[in-house]
Parts: C-alpha cells; sequence; structure tokens
C-alpha cells in the first residue's frame, strides 16, 4: 500500500483508539523506587561500574524490584544521577533477553566523579539527547556507539526522558518532552555554570531538539557567562521542530553573533528520505527542521526550472551586524543510505558517520566528503562508493 493511501489510516490511528492510553499500570508508582538501590540519597553505583561506564541523567520513573534495574515510560516525580555500563545479554529466566546494567548516585556524588572525569579531557563533555520512541535500552545502545565512534575523549551523559519507545506512542512523547523542559534546563544550566565545564558538545536527535533548543536559550539568558555560552557545539540530528520557528528564533539568543564570533556552531543532519519527519510534517502542517520540503510549491517549481533538486532549507539568520563566521551548517544525507529511513544517518550510514565524528572532534569547516550546494550554508553527503550493510556496521561503530 503505498503512503499516500495509507496515510489517512495512520493518520487516525494516532489520533484515536490505535495510539492506546497511557494506563498508570497495576502496581503503584511509588513502590516501583521504593528499593533502596532507587533511594535519591542511599543509592551506590559503585558495584556495577565498569571501565566504559557512562553518565545518565533521567525523569523516568525505574523500576528497582527486580535484580537488573530498569527505566520505565511513567514520569518520576525526582530527577536522578547515575552510571550504566554498555547492554549486556540477560542471565537466566529473571532477566531475559537483554539488559542495562544501571545503578544511581546522590546527586552530590555523581557531581563529583563527573568533574574528575571531565579533569582528564580540558573539562569537555557530551550530552546525548534522544527523540521519539525509544527506550532506555535503545538509547543506552545509541549513547555507547557514539562514544565509540566519536572516540570522545571526555564523559558522555544521557539525558533520558520518559518516551513511549511505541510507534504510536507519538502524541504521548510530544507530551511528556514538553512537561520534562524544566528538568532539562535546570541541569544544562547546572552543568554549563560549573567552573570546571569548559566546552559543552550537545548532541540531540528528532524529538530531543525540543529539549535543547530552549534550554540553551535559558542558560544564554541567565548565564554568568552572558557573552559566550560554554555550549559550543550543537548538534542536531534529523531534528523534529518547525523549520519557519527555528529560522524566525535562532538568530536572537543562541546563534546571536557575539556567541558566533566566539566559537558556538549548529551543525544540522537532514534527509528528503526521512520517512518519521515526513509523517510529521502531516501533521503538523508545515516543514520539519531536518527534512528539506519545500512548503512553497512555487520555490520548489522555481529550483526546478533552473536545474536544482526541489529541495528548501532553514535560511542562514538575518543580522543586524553579522559575525565574522558561519553559525550554522546543514549536511544533506539524502543521497546515501538508501537502505535506511532517513531518520538515523548520523548512526546508520558510513559516510555520515564519519561526517558526524569529524563535527564532534570539532572540524567545522570540513572538506572531505560533502560537496558544495547552490547556498553557502548547506552541504551533501556525496554517493560513496556502494557499500555493504557490513561496511556501515564496523565504520559507524554498530552493533547488531
Amino acid at each position: 500500500m503505498k503512503l499516500r493511501a495509507f496515510l489517512p489510516l495512520l493518520l487516525g490511528c494516532l489520533l484515536s483508539a490505535c495510539i492506546g492510553s497511557l494506563n498508570y499500570g497495576k502496581v503503584p508508582h511509588a513502590q516501583y523506587a521504593a528499593d533502596r538501590r532507587c533511594d535519591l540519597v542511599a543509592a551506590n553505583a559503585d558495584t556495577i561500574l565498569g571501565s566504559e561506564a557512562l553518565f545518565i541523567v533521567t525523569s523516568r520513573l525505574p523500576d528497582c524490584r527486580a535484580q537488573a534495574l530498569v527505566l520505565t515510560s511513567f514520569r518520576s516525580a525526582a530527577v536522578r544521577y547515575g552510571r550504566f555500563d554498555p547492554p549486556q545479554p540477560g542471565v537466566g529466566k529473571r532477566q531475559p533477553g537483554t539488559v542495562v546494567p544501571l545503578a544511581f548516585q546522590p546527586e552530590a556524588r555523581w557531581w563529583a566523579d563527573l568533574e574528575s572525569a571531565m579533569a582528564k579531557s580540558d573539562g569537555r563533555v557530551l550530552v546525548y539527547v534522544h527523540g521519539y520512541r525509544e527506550t532506555f535500552l535503545s538509547t543506552a545502545r545509541d549513547s555507547f556507539q557514539i562514544k565509540r565512534l566519536t572516540a570522545f575523549a571526555g564523559p558522555v551523559i544521557q539525558y533520558s526522558w520518559p518516551s513511549q519507545g511505541k510507534l504510536f506512542g507519538y502524541l504521548i512523547d510530544e507530551t511528556n518532552i514538553a512537561w520534562d523542559e524544566q528538568n532539562f534546563r535546570r541541569f544544562l544550566t547546572k552543568l554549563a555554570t560549573r567552573e570546571w565545564t569548559k566546552e559543552i558538545v550537545v548532541v540531540s536527535h528528532s524529538m530531543g531538539v525540543r529539549l535543547v533548543i530552549p534550554a540553551i536559550a535559558f542558560v544564554d539568558r541567565n548565564s554568568a557567562r552572558a557573552d559566550s555560552s560554554n555550549i559550543s557545539n550543537i548538534i542536531l540530528a534529523s531534528p523534529d521542530v518547525d523549520r519557519q520557528d527555528f529560522e524566525r528564533d535562532i538568530a536572537e539568543e543562541i546563534l546571536s553573533t557575539r556567541r558566533v564570533n566566539d566559537g558556538r556552531h549548529i551543525t544540522i543532519y537532514v534527509s528528503d528520505r526521512d520517512k518519521a519527519l515526513g509523517l510529521s510534517q502531516r501533521l503538523h502542517g508545515y516543514p520539519r527542521l531536518g527534512r528539506p520540503d519545500c512548503f512553497d510549491p512555487f520555490e520548489a517549481l522555481a529550483l526546478k526550472q533552473q536545474g536544482f533538486s526541489e529541495r528548501c532549507y532553514a535560511a542562514q539568520s538575518i543580522y543586524d551586524v553579522a559575525p565574522q563566521k558561519s553559525g550554522l551548517t546543514i549536511i544533506d544525507t539524502t543521497d546515501v543510505g538508501g537502505r535506511h529511513s532517513g531518520h538515523s544517518d548520523f548512526l546508520k550510514t558510513a559516510a555520515t558517520c564519519l561526517d558526524f565524528k569529524a563535527v564532534v572532534g570539532g572540524e567545522r569547516d570540513r572538506s572531505t566528503g560533502r560537496l558544495p550546494t547552490r547556498l553557502p550554508h548547506v552541504f551533501l553527503i556525496g554517493q560513496q562508493t556502494k557499500q555493504a550493510e557490513s561496511d556501515d556496521f564496523v565504520i559507524c561503530q554498530r552493533t547488531p
């Protein structure tokens, strides 16, 4: 069935009974976190930490009743801090499938451990915010993939918000991410205002951008470092936000002239093959930042008549006093990764993974692998020699 024919049914499902209700469940939420391992003061992560343990901040309600802690899709009344190891096969009947070793810490201890880890990398840290339809298992895999792929020397922090991890949980995810804005901005403010935080690399995917953009704007308004936030390298992968809203507001705060001159830069990965954002556009009525659809059909026709692809991108900001350098780069991955949906090319297609790795490492004016376009701030990831799917796994450091 073609997408156009299937779309009315899918939209009907999203807006009606196909979604299902987010039931409270049969267990009082307080019982999920009653165990000492989930106590905000008594929790101790020392017993499970391996050499690869990553940091986590989460607003998900934990389930601490079984041997292996898990994070549910429910909201938690308290934000928790902890550490987690790479996903591992479950052991025995009580832990079927794959589990993620996880333990919580008192907040003060967590910040002290983070400071020690960042001291070994000149005060650098990477914060990853996941998108829609994610579970803690899937985001843990992505977090470790980002760590391995980029060879980031500093600590990596995953911020895990209560996504449902379900195809038809989109509207619930929208509700939860709006609810979680205050939690995330408080965390990011604490991180950005620490004296020992020298550079924050922020990577967000899909709907996660809706936490990142307002939080960075909040930090900019309230940080003592008013002229230049240490949030300098911002990467938005397949962002599920309104493109025109982004164009209108970004220059006023996040990419103001003074912040761009002091080193701030945003890199956006987009794809015309992005099926998830294509559906999101139909739901919201306007183009998404991560998909280069032309909302104006006359603009698309004009591009076609000039011999260009019918793709439209976020425009660069217009300044009263222009910055000395560009603060915005858009990378179009449409022409690579035909085996995938286009929604996660930064972690799934070899050419994009290599570009993403370079951007995380601070290489902003990258030339290798990028092709120029009619717009100075937009580049294409050119079609490379066709690679087997196994090559994508190897180069992107993916796990099956």
